[in-house]
């Protein structure tokens, strides 16, 4: 049995998640790229991304009220007030013509003294076209051409290949 305090993911408490996600937001926010493991990173991903989307609607919002609840919700995630005032008045900004996707994680390869896997979460701007538009018609246009000529010859002759070999391992 599990003891309730407990939680899933990252091997901490929820009370450690929870504060840990809370100084890595913002730190992020504060420094616009943080360096960390890999399962941090993608952990402090979708957490972020909630508090900069309430930031994003809070300056939509006209009224005061409606704004101001949304930023207590922020400071109720990310508990630090510099950051999130940071973040509310001036780098919402940045983020005001991308629906999703603010942050970027680049891998960085093996850490010396654990060999953890690290990486580099930064924030993207708004105007950052990004890398994956333009690669993906072309690995789309590949496997399209590749597809159908991979299924039509070399399957025939794969199912004959492993049977001779299973019988052969069965007799020795």
């Amino acid at each position: 049995m599990r003891h309730n305090k407990h939680h899933a993911s990252l091997g901490v408490t929820r009370e450690h998640r929870a504060a840990m996600l809370s100084n890595m937001a913002a730190s992020l926010i504060t420094h616009g790229r943080i360096k960390t493991t890999v399962t941090k990173a993608k952990a402090l991903r979708p957490f972020v991304e909630k508090v900069i989307t309430k930031a994003k609607q809070a300056s939509a919002k006209t009224e005061p009220k409606d704004a101001l609840h949304l930023r207590r919700l922020a400071l109720k995630d990310v508990r630090d007030e510099t950051a999130v005032t940071l973040l509310f008045n001036e780098k919402h900004k940045e983020f005001a013509n991308r629906n999703g996707g603010y942050t970027r994680i680049y891998k960085l390869g093996k850490r010396a003294s654990d060999a953890a896997e690290m990486a580099l979460i930064e924030l993207v701007k708004a105007d950052d076209p990004g890398y994956k538009k333009s690669r993906k018609p072309a690995k789309k246009s590949k496997k399209k051409a590749a597809a159908p000529a991979a299924e039509a010859a070399p399957a025939p002759a794969a199912e004959a290949t492993p049977a001779p070999a299973a019988e052969g391992q069965a007799n020795a």
